[in-house]
């Protein structure tokens, strides 16, 4: 969800990513903080800015979905201080005691968060998770490769069969299982065996069609006219139509996901002063003004939204009204673990599927 960033853009400031070091920040052996964030979701500036202000050094290593974080902590990965998890994945990882409490004394600018966005249901008593940005899922497409007047705010057309071989869809189980939830008019957090399992043929049924299932790997084919349609994150829309103004977005009546992807500390790491350093520097006024110019992102903080171009303050899927919110847009929950595997499951099953 973002803007890329290569691992080298700290040049001789970023070092191997190791196990969290002890120690706090004024302890110049130990003056670095590791983060772990979604690929194109931050501006690459903003490590030289904190470097100047606290003299920690940024280590900066990307992946590419909820589930591919997931697994490589419950796999025994360490050597994180921020990582930075979507809504549900947060919640997951809360009652799997997989996060540290926050100290937020060392995090003062969370008073700048939107109260909406504070105490979510992923995190009730606000102790895990400071948000970092926020948005909404939906189609983005192509108007020269589609027919004239296509009906492109359905979901239905991700299953055309005139558009085979140029769809695109999400590398994840939860957003696309998502999707056919949505099309068969049931909710994102059904755990209703079921209506997922019913989702999963209606995806194996539309597999053929698909050209890639991708997540980063959509900038490249969409900017290029190398696919039609595709499913993907708002701010990240914004940053494609930039460099191909042929591209449009849509959102399907049947409802789609708004999300909070936030900061988060992983259990156990050491260099936790750091971390807090980094999540309040990022909550700052310039961070995140920097942050939000340069990926699109919707800020949760409203400091930032004054400071936005008028445009973007004011484009209703960026900062959606409170009716679009609710009545368009659904959030997903944690589901239950037994849901999880079933998930897990039909996700093999799709892959799988010839």
């Amino acid at each position: 969800m973002k803007k890329w960033i290569s691992l080298a853009l700290a040049g001789a400031s970023l070092m191997s990513l190791t196990a969290c070091g002890g120690g706090s920040a004024a302890d110049a052996s130990n003056g670095v903080v590791n983060v772990y964030n979604w690929g194109e979701y931050i501006d690459e500036s903003i490590f030289d800015d904190f470097t100047a202000q606290t003299g920690i050094k940024v280590n900066y290593t990307t992946f590419e979905s909820n589930e591919a974080l997931y697994g490589k902590l419950a796999g025994g990965a360490t050597g994180y201080d921020v990582i930075i998890p979507s809504d549900y994945m947060i919640g997951q990882m809360i009652e799997e005691d997989m996060l540290e409490p926050l100290d937020f004394d060392n995090i003062p600018n969370f008073s700048d968060i939107d109260e909406t966005l504070k105490n979510p249901a992923y995190d009730p008593e606000n102790l895990y998770s400071v948000p970092y940005m926020f948005g909404t899922l939906g189609i983005i497409y192509n108007p020269t490769m589609v027919d004239e007047g296509e009906d492109m705010e359905t979901w239905d057309v991700l299953w055309n069969e005139k558009y085979s071989g140029d769809i695109l869809m999400f590398d994840n189980s939860r957003d696309t299982i998502g999707i056919a939830l949505k099309k068969l008019g049931y909710s994102y957090n059904t755990t209703d065996e079921a209506e997922i399992t019913a989702a999963v043929d209606e995806l194996i049924a539309q597999r053929p069609l698909v050209q890639a299932y991708v997540m980063d790997d959509i900038f490249e084919k969409m900017e290029g006219g190398n696919a039609a349609i595709g499913v993907y994150y708002y701010g990240d829309y914004l940053t494609m139509h930039e460099n191909n103004e042929d591209l449009a977005f849509a959102v399907p009546r049947e409802g789609t996901n708004r999300y909070v992807d936030a900061m988060c500390i992983p259990k156990g790491c050491e260099n936790k002063e750091n971390a807090e350093a980094f999540i309040n520097f990022m909550c700052s006024t310039d961070a995140g003004l920097k942050n939000c110019e340069a990926t699109y992102y919707s800020s949760p903080l409203l400091s930032v939204r004054e400071e936005l171009d008028e445009e973007l303050a004011n484009d209703p899927y960026a900062y959606p009204d409170a009716t679009f919110a609710t009545e368009q847009c659904e959030v997903y929950n944690v589901l239950p673990a037994e849901t999880r595997t079933l998930y897990n499951d039909q996700w093999v099953r799709l892959m799988n599927a010839g």
